[in-house]
């Protein structure tokens, strides 16, 4: 069983330094119960690095980043946990196989990388079976979840709804302007901002939406107590009346200025759980779609309506006060708080649902 490797501090191997790595690093560092053991770059030019200095800590931690997973793994000594932050968006079978070298070998894994295993129980048996297999052979714990999709259209809905006697809709929404994302790639090529009209994001390609953000649609079914009967998509987007300059450069005008769509759970004919983007390269754009409360750049927000109507949005920030930062950071608050948790559990895959959300354990002396 993994609680008869565990011990205090677990040793904690960061896989990746992008925008989820960078948190990772804070939130281990942060945590009494956990310690760094190592710090796993692809980039050469970053190893050698502190992880301070990497995660914008502005202190050393010690802790220089290598290329070696080897040697980082053995860090762990078959025990401990790996927070594995590198993107699986464009390498799903990759990461999935380096998920499973860390399971194999004796770590815990909690990463947001690996989009169709949100909802393991409907991922296909040919990525589920060999990690779980992994798990088994390790004698450990998988975690796979982020924010969205994860703890704001899984987690969070399913407790709100508690506070409902009715519920006749529950709607998960993200709402961003991604003039700051720091994913230009992501923005442009995945998301499609910046492109022509007649350019399919791939992020909303057909069947992509349900892909991604299907399971996270049937795990609000399952903690309601029904069935999805079918999975819908729509998407509209919307044109830049004029260019715009962001950080992340140029956008021309007529090209794609914000996108928006849904994934709808169909619960008896009707749209019961939705999962709905809200995106926009400035703030500017499609003034007509939902927008953050307070005006500002980005807000996650659940809305169960019911009896009594509840709202409730989720306003994060990190990094200087930046939005996607911030939300960034409560995903892998989320991943990394888990770990003590998944070192005592029962070896195998865990989703949102599974994982109870614990409290910080960061309250800062003064």
């Amino acid at each position: 069983m993994a609680n008869e490797n565990t011990f205090y501090p677990i040793p904690v191997v960061v896989w990746g330094t992008g925008n989820m790595g960078r948190a990772s690093i804070r939130a281990v560092v942060a945590h009494p119960g956990l310690r760094l053991g190592a710090v796993v770059v692809n980039d050469e030019a970053k190893a050698g690095r502190d992880a301070g200095d990497l995660a914008g800590l502005g202190r050393d931690t010690g802790i220089r980043a290598t290329t070696d997973v080897e040697a980082a793994l053995a860090t762990l000594d078959g025990a401990g946990a790996v927070a594995y932050a590198a993107s699986g968006e464009l390498r799903p079978d990759e990461a999935a196989a380096d998920i499973a070298r860390a399971l194999a070998g004796g770590a815990c894994v909690v990463t947001p990388s690996v989009y169709a295993l949100y909802d393991h129980r409907s991922a296909p048996a040919e990525l589920r079976d060999p990690l779980e297999r992994a798990c088994k052979d390790g004698e450990a714990a998988l975690f796979v979840s982020g924010i969205d999709p994860g703890w704001g259209n899984d987690l969070l809905p399913a407790l709100i709804s508690g506070l409902a006697s009715e519920v006749e809709q529950v709607r998960c929404q993200e709402i961003f302007d991604y003039s700051t994302y720091d994913a230009e790639d992501s923005v442009r090529f995945i998301v499609g901002m910046g492109q022509p009209m007649d350019y399919e994001p791939p992020m909303v390609a057909a069947g992509i939406p349900s892909m991604v953000w299907g399971g996270q649609v049937r795990l609000v079914a399952r903690a309601l107590g029904v069935e999805v009967d079918e999975l819908r998509e729509s998407v509209e987007r919307r044109a830049l009346d004029a260019p715009v300059t962001t950080a992340l450069g140029d956008f021309e005008a007529g090209t794609q200025g914000a996108l928006r769509f849904e994934v709808q759970g169909i619960v008896r004919g009707e749209p019961r759980i939705v999962v709905e983007h809200v995106t926009r390269i400035t703030g500017d754009v499609a003034p007509d779609w939902p927008v953050p409360p307070d005006g500002g750049d980005g807000a996650h927000r659940v809305v169960i309506e019911g009896r009594p109507r509840i709202e409730v949005n989720v306003e994060a920030t990190d990094e200087g006060g930046n939005r996607a930062a911030g939300g960034n950071a409560t995903a892998a608050n989320r991943l990394v708080n888990a770990i003590p948790w998944l070192r005592t559990a029962t070896p195998g895959l865990y989703d949102g649902l599974d994982v109870p959300l614990l409290p910080s354990a960061y309250l800062k002396e003064s």
